[in-house]
């Protein structure tokens, strides 16, 4: 039903697949970029990234031109392009004074967008005449800094997420690299930093994670109030918020058009289900593990090798009822894509990688439906 791998026992700030899967790159919240190449049921480090000054917040993976993005709390963003087996690093102009807090190619690969502490989201594009990166901004209305973002299937429209409690979507139109842009449910008029939407995080707390749907009519985030919401744009805005009884979220992620998935602070991936009539609910949790199952032995073995030991517990067992033994920090797509995913992926600050199997998920829990 799962795969478990540990890479550390420092955090995973974040990390990003290439098209295959076979090779994986992942920060283990510093400076670096590692990138893992999978043999077996082994992973092999194969290079580290080192260019940046301070820790790396995001990275993102184009999977056609096979070139990688990063940006860093030292205000940089670099683009790394594989030339004879070897990572070279191109530094992104970004033109801020804060930390670069995420990055997200666009889906035709010919742009990505940086958002940042400094108010403002940088779209990036490649300027064949001076042969580099260079940027746009994007800032009215962002109050505050930018936690997440995500493309519309489009490769127009962005969605944002910050800490002034707002979702919002803007146009990331770049007249120099790309046609006018067609209407959309969200809206006709799309000049580059033309603000199409905005929603509140369903009362007060920081967005910390944005998707689109699938077919971009949809757009789902979640709050640090615990919070998850939906819009919709076909259907005049609709909008549905719940408040959930769980610790807050930190991801989310369509995982077909009709259910989402959330991880967090709970350090176990849950799914969401919302209808045609925008009517959000809690499924069920994803993860069922038995405390005792965790590092791969029963209880009877546990005690058994205390008792071994002459170790007296009379403390409190701190080993959490989960796969992951820490808040959940970023989930991706391992196969499949937002219109049906077949397996998704998360890692988290315990330095666990978990690749969850969502038709096993369907069979181990009666009657679950994710699609």
């Amino acid at each position: 039903m799962m795969e478990i791998h540990s890479f550390s026992v420092e955090p995973i700030t974040c990390h990003a697949w290439n098209k295959d899967r076979t090779q994986l790159a992942l920060s283990p919240n510093n400076n670096e970029v590692h990138i893992f190449e999978r043999d077996g049921s082994k992973w092999l480090l194969k290079d580290v990234l080192t260019q940046h000054d301070l820790r790396i917040t995001s990275i993102d993976w184009a999977p056609n031109t096979n070139r990688i993005v990063t940006c860093s709390a030292d205000r940089n963003a670099y683009v790394w392009t594989q030339v004879d087996g070897k990572w070279k690093p191109t530094l992104v102009l970004l033109r801020i004074n804060r930390a670069a807090t995420c990055v997200r190619w666009s889906p035709l690969e010919n742009k990505f967008a940086v958002g940042s502490g400094a108010r403002l989201i940088s779209v990036c594009y490649f300027e064949e005449d001076n042969d580099w990166w260079v940027s746009k901004h994007i800032k009215k209305p962002i109050r505050s800094t930018v936690t997440s973002i995500d493309w519309h299937p489009n490769n127009i429209l962005l969605a944002c997420g910050s800490t002034d409690f707002k979702a919002r979507i803007f146009s990331a139109y770049i007249k120099e690299i790309e046609k006018k842009p067609e209407p959309t449910p969200w809206g006709a008029k799309m000049p580059l930093g033309n603000m199409m939407a905005e929603f509140s995080s369903g009362g007060s707390g920081w967005v910390h994670s944005v998707s689109f749907s699938a077919d971009g009519n949809r757009l789902a985030w979640v709050g640090h109030n615990s919070s998850i919401s939906v819009v919709d744009a076909t259907r005049e805005l609709g909008f549905s918020s719940i408040k959930t009884q769980f610790l807050p979220y930190l991801t989310c992620l369509w995982a077909s058009p009709t259910t989402i998935l959330a991880a967090g602070y709970d350090c176990c991936p849950m799914l969401f289900r919302c209808d045609s009539e925008i009517q959000l609910r809690f499924v069920d949790k994803l993860d069922k593990s038995q405390k005792q199952e965790v590092d791969g032995f029963s209880a009877m073995r546990k005690f058994r090798n205390m008792d071994m030991r002459g170790v007296n517990d009379n403390i409190s067992d701190t080993i959490l009822d989960s796969v992951h033994q820490n808040a959940v920090t970023h989930i991706t797509i391992y196969s499949g894509n937002k219109t049906g995913i077949t397996k998704f992926c998360t890692t988290g600050v315990d330095g666990k990688m978990v690749i969850w199997d969502m038709k096993a998920l369907e069979t181990a829990f009666a009657g679950l439906r994710i699609v």
